[in-house]
């Protein structure tokens, strides 16, 4: 018997899920990417914070501006703050393509059940 956890798919041998189990799972997915982008976020904040000596709003959108993929706001003074954005933008990518594979995750797998056709018998 196969251990159960939180991101188990069904395999190919178990029935479909139904609408409800799969929304559940939608949202479930959408609120574990939200939470990585929240903590992402949060930790750009107080970087551009200790190492730009930013107040909150400006730790925001410039966080926020580099978590979408648009850049920094304003310009950047301090040595420290320039490679903080660097490496804080390649991170930044990174949890984009890891936030949309979460989404997405269970779409996919619900095609590819679907549409799954049985092995044939080899005889």
């Amino acid at each position: 018997m196969r251990k159960k956890h939180a991101l188990r798919f069904e395999s190919k041998s178990e029935p479909l899920l139904s609408r409800a189990q799969f929304a559940g799972r939608m949202v479930r997915n959408f609120g574990l990417a939200s939470a990585l982008v929240a903590v992402s976020l949060l930790a750009g904040m107080l970087g551009y914070h200790l190492t730009e000596g930013m107040d909150a709003v400006d730790s925001f959108v410039n966080a926020a501006m580099i978590l979408s993929g648009m850049g920094p706001m304003g310009e950047l003074k301090t040595t420290g703050g320039k490679l903080f954005a660097g490496f804080y933008a390649l991170y930044s990518g990174l949890v984009l393509v890891l936030a949309s594979g979460v989404v997405l995750a269970p779409v996919v797998h619900r095609m590819l059940h679907r549409f799954h056709v049985p092995d044939e018998e080899k005889g």
